[in-house]
């Protein structure tokens, strides 16, 4: 049995033993409601889904054949429901809970294909259906976490399937089907033991390849990393060194950090569809759990990972430091997170040995554990001050947690870390974080100290834990301020911290005292003072609203910010000795008596309620006796209005001439009486002693003429009766036992695995006995009974004359009525249903189905009965009488809610809280690895008084729970008489007019409806008659559509003819009503509507009572034409509704192909409706309906096209189509009409994304589907800007294709002058529209299609390639590149017209034509080429490659800019086009010879020509530049500084190849070109500073994209070597780039960079440090110490040395040295500037000699001075913070030495 119903209150725990047999029934229950004959059925069983849940939530002890049986059942129905897509997502999410909980104790075998298909069928075809958005959204979601949970029941070789599945997808990664391939792989592949055999180090390698295919794109690496990371951690056999240098170059390259102050994200990532990310998991930033887990699970004996590991810490830890924020603090904060989390979770599986025996040899022994602690305590180091909370507290939890594995490397750190913190008061966030630090690390502190199991002598001095203990609590005490809450809530925390681990604490007087050095009684003393002195302080957070509805506790931060002070208080009282105890009391009685605190009730109040909690005998004498005799000495003499229960009110006065109280009176006395309302809340048997002082303080308070005190008297009652009837725990916070290494420390208790004793230790209840009952019963009378007799007589009888005296009357009778019902809360019993035959005696077998409740039962069923028969009457009297009340009306809804909802309340009460638990502190947890003291368990430790609590909490749950579903099942029951009249009530005042009534009645209708779903239809058809209703007021309006678009309403629709019929005619008929307000709440209720809609039930075909489907789908048909003067909002709607239903028709076959015709003729007219909004949905509308394409040629026809084959099945819309396309101007109206929709801004960019401009969100949502959203065009990523798709429909140009298909060449030849008029159009909006449709036609691949190009179609495309219209180019590309598009899903089938557009397109255009045209030209051809798909390319296609690249090559140096860049991004394309074809094996013997593409006779490899004339032209350039630049300065006419004609050609093609990098690098085509671009790392580099500004430009985008890329081997060594040589450049500008660039070269490179390369490039760099030019010396310098940062650590040391040892020599050399050049000296004082800057917040041993030494070049000339200047400068700045500490380390000499470098000038001297 699980902890917490072990520990639930005794007669609960009592039944939970019925809950096995119950569940039992369930599930025979719901096996039952399914019958196989009758599909729908499956309906009938998702009303169990709820009741299944509670078992789950419930805890509940269940017998395991059951669970079993049920999933096997879950998982048939959830198959049997395809295009059911609620009742899979219903099914779907009660199963993925029973496998993740009961998971490891089933044998099942789940089969991967039928999940896949349910995924694929759904979400990614063409025809989706009508659901809305969110459902399908919720759909995916549970599909993908249904996979999740079902993986590791895959059978053996699904691995292989699913791998041989998805592996095609992967061939092109330059199509989106790669990113859904991959999406799909980390999804789907199993590893699980059963699939082990499919994976090897070949396929490891093979995914890595994969992985490296496409590089910067996040997506991309969040799937791979995650895949890798499964196998990392389930298959240890795998040999993973060869992979580890890739393995974290990748992991290291994912940080997207600045370095060298660089971009911290790629600026041109990989395009990813939004569909993809959206349906696919996959977070936008890196993904640091996949990182951590891979590391992790990585390290093992003998395994170089820990040095890898390390490494990434040594270059990332830099970017943890508060100064180094930035967006990437958050990647960094999960990652630090999820290694700390993750190497725990390790560790307790290898001591639980839950993993095969077999691998002990891998375990993690003790110096690998330290290990890597040591690494990990570099980053806490780094980031324990940051000014980022997640990461401050992650700090401190990681801390924690790695305390227990190693306590002797991070309790020393921790201390030291404080007591710096103490020290150093420059920053207030520090203080705050290193109290939160130490309170995380309590109990490891305390264990540390006293566990008797624990190896002292790695700890060295155990007393100085507790030294640090004890100076924390007592610099707590100064850490309470009211002016600085953080601080404040933090030392609270580590009070609750520290005291939750004592036993008892008391005085020491025996020497046994925990903290010797700390007398308990004076630090009481001074915690009380101080938190006296606080209190005094508080403001409160908000202004206190007047009125009955304040809490008593709605207070400062103290209680709104988390629940640390009352823990705090709990947690100090309860284990405080009795002596103590009392000592406190009497000051904290004193302090109340004698303070009168209104800005912080609720905090005095709690130090009450915890005072009481602890003690109740002694508290009740020293607290709760004075409080109630102070209150009852204020309200004695003061003028009472009889309301409040004594009956003895006089009527003859009126309200005004009535002696009123004065306010600070009025404060007092309210302040007291919440103060007492919060003390008792667990008074329990101790308030009898004051029963007649209570009963007459609440009756005094209700008879006062002052409605705070009213209210005040409100809380006192409600607290009253739950402490006395009510379950709650007492003495939860004593220390029942202790830990059995260390006796003065309470033991903690996990619930993961409890032993009979720790079962035994539950809480003692509060169990009410019968005097307790007697006393509640006696209120219940006097305030609910009584109260309830005024009501009804006020409203027959109407006794009062005076208004002002009935109001005040009814407010307190009806506040007593609400106080009582919100005291008892379910302890007063629920109504009883009524069966459907009128009897109520047998209301079904399952009266039972789990346990639960609040306290003991007072009062009736029939007494909630007759309270809900009064307040009808008395609702319905102050809607006649006073209906403008609000205050009444909100406390009669109140009332209501609590009569009708039972047991809503404590729902509300348990979420609340378990808000707070996720407050919840690690400063309470023990993590279950624990290596103090060699204890290891199953889950986290708490201690005792947390799970108590929880337990608490779950018995409020269970009690709110355990009747709400009881009558849900059985057909025949329906709710109470009492709740439909209560409803009724509830419907009307939901219509009012005041905002606030309506709200709180609304909210009230929901609860109801929800637990009573057979009342929606009733209140959907009254509703919307207030809609359809032309009087209705604009309120009955407002109120109708919050109810009505609800999703509990909405979802009911979908099963309830009369309803859904109502509800759309009805907001159709709503028009009328003119207010912004009321067709705003339309509007949105529309789309609401839309967004949930769920299709529609069958049974609403069936339908013989109701309206015919079919008469309503016609219905709003009629009102969907544009002439019947419809607003063209409510035009929409009409045809949105129609859309939605005749999709929903589709499941009934009888009705479906009649109204799908009608509606596809009916959105083929809108097309040309005059109104926008309603000719967008048409077009979403016909993308949906046509899709039969009976004319549209299959693959295997395509091969042998005969003539005759005009005898295709006709299409069931072909007829109706037909008729309409036929009509004379048709197609040109339509046309123009949706020219209009493309808003053409005046900026060439269009950036308003067309048809979006017009268009607000809630349009958006009723006119777009999500189909267009799912299907997005293009199908391969966008990089180039001049294809700007922003003006190109594709959804347009998929209409024209599908009634092409759906009609055949009619279509074309009615659409052929149009076309023609409308290409030659002069408009750019109406050359959109021909672009979409001619795209569309070219794309349909029907019969006849290829005469018609012909004929007349490749005329038209000659015509527009030779147009000279130049703005509207990117529409035409767009064209040009859907009709080439891949067909299929993925891209892989060739389309009919492809070959013949792109001989059209590779014909040579005309000597003569403009250049622009030429570019136009080639623009198409790179549009066309990226619709190519390289791995299966046909011959003819590879024909056209070739002559392609010829022609390209011959064109590099054209003379126009514009055509270059065309040329350049063209041949990028052509160019990784041919590789990646190259890459995959291909077998030609029916196609012939394959020509060696690129390889054209007498041209030798294209390679070759690219990389050998660039580097050759790139050396001309540059000495014809610096020639120009020493001789020629005064020829400034020559063209751009050039002289010869020959090196102007050279330029233009050096321009070109810099376009060819670019393109390649920004499209993430760039790894099938990496020996080219490698080869091109000279030009780009050397280039860089040229006096030509147009190819400096070039060269420096190209440069900047080159520090992205990571070059693998073999391609890395010939980069080095390029590098090397660039360094050794004679032009000093080149020896800087090379230099700037090798910085972000190194970093990337670190892992895969082998020793020798290294140490080349180090001493290059040491060389250039005595460069001749003083810019690269000092870039030198700058690039040296960034590498030192997280550099190789031999090397740094090495260089270090070196340059002491240098720089000390010149140095003592002094005058003795003028032979010594200035750059030789200015070298060797950079060096030393390098390696002082290398550790910017850290004092290592050596730096105070190093940076001395530098301080002493001072006097040296500049440059050298100005060096000193800005080391010791920038070396002062990073160390401040911890400057006082740090101090130390130099010796007084050295520091005079420091001080004299600090200029005069200074601010600071």
């Amino acid at each position: 049995m699980h902890l917490y119903n072990a520990w639930l209150p005794p007669p609960v725990a009592e039944e939970t033993k019925k809950e096995k047999e119950s569940f039992t029934s369930v599930v025979k229950s719901v096996k039952n409601s399914y019958r196989s004959d009758e599909l729908e059925s499956i309906d009938s069983t998702l009303k169990w889904i709820s009741i299944i849940d509670l078992y789950i939530k419930a805890k509940s002890e269940i017998a395991l054949e059951d669970v079993g049986e049920l999933v096997d059942f879950g998982l048939k129905l959830f198959g049997l429901s395809q295009n059911k897509l609620y009742a899979q997502v219903r099914w779907g999410n009660v199963l993925v809970r029973l496998l993740n909980k009961y998971g490891k104790k089933l044998s099942l075998k789940v089969q991967w294909r039928p999940l896949y298909d349910c995924l694929v069928n759904t979400h990614f075809t063409r025809n989706t259906g009508p659901e809305g958005w969110r459902l399908r959204q919720r759909h995916f979601e549970t599909v993908t976490s249904l996979v999740r949970s079902c993986r590791k029941f895959f059978p053996a070789g699904s691995a292989f399937e699913i791998w041989s599945e998805f592996r095609s997808l992967l061939e092109n990664p330059w199509h989106n089907s790669s990113f859904e391939g991959s999406g799909f792989v980390r999804l789907f592949l199993p590893t699980n033991l059963d699939n082990k055999d499919f994976f090897s180090h070949e396929w490891i390698g093979q995914c890595i390849d994969q992985w490296n295919s496409i590089p910067n794109c996040q997506f991309w690496d969040s799937q791979w990393a995650a895949v890798i990371a499964r196998c990392i951690k389930n298959y240890k056999f795998i040999d993973w060194e060869s992979f580890l240098p890739v393995l974290f170059t990748q992991y290291l390259n994912m940080f997207e950090v600045p370095i060298a102050n660089n971009n911290a994200s790629f600026p041109f990532s990989v395009d990813v569809p939004r569909n993809t990310r959206f349906l696919f998991p996959n977070k936008s930033v890196t993904p640091a759990k996949a990182i951590a887990k891979s590391i992790v699970y990585l390290l093992k004996p003998g395994s170089s990972a820990q040095d890898y590991f390390e490494k990434l810490v040594n270059l990332l830890e830099q970017f943890y430091h508060p100064s180094n924020g930035g967006r990437w603090t958050y990647s960094l904060e999960r990652f630090l997170r999820y290694l700390v989390i993750t190497f725990q979770k390790r560790l307790q599986r290898e001591q639980l040995n839950i993993d095969d025996n077999t691998h002990a040899e891998l375990f993690l022994d003790k110096a690998q554990r330290t290990s890597f602690v040591e690494v990990v305590l570099k980053l806490i180091n780094r980031g324990q001050y940051s000014k980022n909370e997640s990461l401050a507290e992650t700090v401190a939890s990681a801390t924690s947690i790695l305390a227990y594995i190693e306590p002797s490397l991070v309790l020393p750190f921790l201390a030291s870390r404080f007591h710096m913190a103490l020290e150093t008061m420059t920053a207030t966030h520090q203080l705050t974080t290193a109290v939160m630090s130490v309170a995380y690390s309590g109990r490891v502190l305390f264990l540390a100290s006293f566990s008797s199991s624990i190896e002292k002598e790695n700890l060295g001095s155990n007393n100085g834990f507790i030294d640090l203990v004890m100076i924390a609590l007592s610099n707590a005490l100064l850490g309470m301020d009211a002016n600085d809450p953080p601080k404040t809530l933090a030392t609270m925390q580590l009070i609750g911290s520290i005291f939750s681990n004592i036993g008892e604490v008391n005085e020491n007087e025996d020497g046994q005292s925990i903290l010797p050095a700390i007398s308990f009684s004076e630090w009481l003393d001074e915690f009380l003072c101080r938190l006296f002195s606080l209190l005094q302080h508080l403001e409160p957070s908000s202004v206190l609203n007047e009125g009955f509805h304040t809490s008593a506790t709605s207070g400062t931060f103290l209680v709104e910010d988390g629940p640390y002070y009352f823990c705090m208080l709990e947690v100090l009282f309860g284990k405080l000795s009795r002596p103590l105890y009392i000592q406190a009391l009497k000051k904290v009685s004193k302090f109340v008596r004698t303070n009168i605190l209104p800005g912080a009730i609720s905090e005095v109040g709690l130090l009450c309620c915890a005072c009481v909690h602890s003690n109740p005998e002694e508290s009740a004498i020293h607290l709760i006796e004075p409080i109630l005799t102070s209150i009852i000495s204020s309200l004695k003499g003061l003028p009472v209005t009889g309301y409040g229960g004594s009956g003895s009110f006089d009527n003859s006065i009126s309200n005004k001439s009535k002696p009123m109280i004065s306010p600070a009176l009025e404060t007092a006395v309210d302040y007291q009486l919440k103060i007492l309302s919060v003390a008792i809340s667990y008074g329990g048997p101790v308030l009898l002693r004051y029963k007649d002082k209570l009963k007459e303080v609440i009756l005094t308070a209700f008879e006062a003429r002052s409605w705070k005190i009213n209210g005040a008297g409100d809380h006192v009652l409600r607290s009253l009766l739950g402490s006395l009837v009510f379950y709650y725990p007492i003495d939860q916070y004593k220390c029942i036992s202790c830990h059995p290494d260390a006796a003065l420390i309470e033991k903690w208790i996990s619930t993961r695995s409890c032993k009979n004793e720790e079962l035994m230790h539950g809480p003692k209840w509060h169990i009410p006995n019968d005097d307790e009952l007697s006393y509640a019963n006696e209120l219940l009378n006097l305030h609910f009974c009584s109260a309830l007799d005024d009501l009804l007589r006020m409203c027959q009888a109407k006794i009062h004359s005076d208004p002002g005296n009935e109001k005040e009357h009814l407010k307190v009778t009806l506040l007593r009525v609400d106080s009582s019902l919100q005291g008892v809360l379910s302890c007063l019993p629920d109504f009883r249903p009524s069966s459907g035959n009128g009897r109520v005696d047998d209301l079904g077998q399952n009266s039972f189905f789990i346990a639960g409740a609040t306290g003991s039962v007072v009062g009736s069923s029939e007494l909630r009965g007759k309270a809900a028969e009064i307040i009808h009457v008395v609702c319905k009297y102050l809607l006649e009488e006073r209906s403008d009340d609000s205050i009444l009306l909100i406390l009669v809804i109140r009332i209501i809610d609590a009569l009708g909802n039972f047991g809503s309340l404590e729902y509300d009460e348990w979420s609340n809280h378990r808000q707070a638990w996720k407050l919840e502190s690690s400063a309470i947890i023990e993590p279950p690895i624990n290596y103090i003291v060699q204890s290891q368990s199953k889950g986290k430790k708490r201690p005792r008084w947390a799970l108590i609590d929880k337990a608490y909490m779950h018995n409020s749950w269970r009690s709110s729970q355990s009747s709400y579903h009881l009558f849900r099942p059985e057909e025949n029951i329906s709710p109470p008489n009492h709740v439909t009249t209560l409803m009724s009530d509830l419907l009307t005042l939901s219509l009012h007019s005041y905002e606030t009534v309506r709200a709180l009645a609304g909210k009230s209708i929901l609860k109801m409806l929800k637990r009573w779903p057979s009342m929606i239809s009733k209140c959907v058809l009254t509703l919307t008659e207030n809609l359809g209703n032309p009087d209705s007021a604009e309120h009955a309006v407002l109120g109708s559509c919050a109810i009505l678009g609800t999703q509990t309403v909405i979802k009911r629709l979908t099963m309830d003819p009369k309803a859904l019929s109502s509800f759309l005619l009805g907001v159709l008929a709503s028009s009328h009503h003119e207010s912004l307000k009321c067709q705003k709440a339309i509007n949105e209720l529309f789309v609401k509507y839309n967004i949930y809609f769920a299709g529609v039930s069958r049974n609403i075909f069936r339908t013989s009572d109701g309206p015919k489907f079919t008469d309503l789908v016609s219905q709003i048909g009629s009102m969907s034409v544009d002439t019947n003067g419809f607003h063209w909002r409510y035009n929409l709607m009409a045809n949105r509704m129609l859309l939605l239903l005749t999709m929903a028709s589709r499941s009934d076959p009888d009705s479906s192909s009649k109204i799908e015709s009608e509606a596809a003729a009916h959105f083929l007219k809108n097309l040309k409706s005059q109104l926008p909004q309603t000719r967008i949905l048409a077009i979403s509308a016909l993308n949906t309906l046509l899709r039969e394409s009976p004319h549209k040629i299959s693959a295997q026809e395509k091969h042998n096209i005969v003539g005759g084959m005009e005898g295709n099945t006709k299409s069931s819309l072909e007829g109706d189509l037909s008729q309409i396309f036929q009509e004379d101007g048709f197609f040109n109206h339509t046309l123009i009409s949706l020219s209009h929709v493309h808003v053409i801004t005046d900026s060439d960019s269009a950036s308003s994304r067309g048809n979006h401009a017009f268009q607000s969100l809630a349009d958006k949502s009723i006119t777009r589907f999500y189909f267009d959203f799912s299907s997005s065009w293009p199908r391969t990523p966008s990089w180039i800007s001049i294809l700007g798709n922003d003006t190109f429909y594709s959804n347009f140009a998929r209409i024209f294709k599908r009634l092409v298909q759906e009609c055949g060449m009619p279509v074309l030849l009615s659409l052929q002058s149009s076309l023609e008029e409308f290409t030659n159009a002069k408009e750019r909006s109406k050359q959109c529209v021909a672009a979409e449709v001619l795209a569309g036609v070219m794309h349909s691949d029907v019969c006849g299609l290829s005469e018609a190009w012909d004929s007349w179609l490749s005329i038209q495309l000659q015509n527009i390639i030779q147009a000279p219209l130049v703005e509207s180019i990117p529409e035409w590309a767009a064209c040009i590149r859907y009709a080439v598009t891949g067909k299929g899903k993925y891209g892989t089938r060739v389309p009919l017209l492809r070959q013949k557009i792109l001989d059209c397109l590779v014909t040579p255009l005309p000597q003569t034509v403009a250049t622009n045209l030429v570019a136009k030209r080639y623009t198409f051809l790179s549009a066309a080429l990226l619709e190519i798909s390289p791995p299966r390319m046909p011959l003819l296609e590879i024909q056209f490659h070739d002559r392609l690249l010829k022609e390209l090559l011959d064109n590099m140096h054209h003379d126009s800019a514009q055509v270059r860049e065309a040329i350049g991004v063209s041949l990028s394309v052509l160019c990784s086009n041919i590789r990646l074809h190259e890459s995959f094996p291909h077998d030609r013997s029916d196609e012939g010879s394959d020509p060696e593409v690129g390889g054209a006779p007498g041209r030798g490899r294209w390679e070759q020509i690219l990389t050998e004339r660039a580097c050759e032209l790139a050396q001309n350039i540059q000495s014809t530049s610096y020639l120009e630049n020493s001789e020629i300065q005064a020829d400034k006419a020559a063209k751009n500084g050039f002289s010869t004609d020959e090196t102007q050609e050279d330029i233009k093609w050096m321009e070109t190849i810099f376009h060819f990098i670019i393109s390649s690098l920004k499209s993430g085509r760039s790894q099938f070109l990496i020996d080219i671009i490698v080869s091109l790392l000279y030009p780009v580099i050397s280039l860089k500073e040229t006096s030509n500004k147009d190819l400096s430009t070039l060269a420096k985008a190209a440069f900047e994209l080159l520090k992205w890329r990571i070059f693998p081997e073999p391609h890395l060594q010939k980069a080095v070597s390029v590098l090397l040589l660039l360094s050794d450049d004679s032009n000093w500008r080149t020896r800087f780039a090379t230099l700037t660039y090798l910085r972000t070269f190194v970093y990337r490179h670190t892992f895969i960079l082998s020793k020798v390369e290294k140490q080349q490039i180090w001493k290059t760099m040491e060389n250039l440090l005595v460069d001749n030019q003083v810019e690269v010396r000092e870039h030198a310098a700058a690039v040296l110490a960034g590498l030192m940062k997280g550099g190789d650590e031999d090397l740094s040391r090495d260089f270090r040395e070196r340059a002491f040892a240098d720089a000390l020599s010149v140095q003592r050399k002094g005058m003795k040295r003028p032979s010594e050049s200035i750059p030789s000296i200015h070298g060797a004082v950079l060096a030393l500037a390098a390696s002082v800057l290398s550790v910017p917040y850290d004092m290592p041993r050596w730096l105070p000699d190093h940076v001395t030494l530098l301080a002493r070049f001072i006097g040296e000339p500049s440059p050298v001075r100005s060096t000193v200047m800005k080391a010791v400068a920038e070396f002062r700045r990073t160390h401040a913070d911890t400057w006082n500490v740090q101090k130390d380390s130099f010796s007084e000499e050295q520091l005079e030495v420091l001080a004299d470098t600090s200029s005069s000038a200074s601010y600071f001297a």
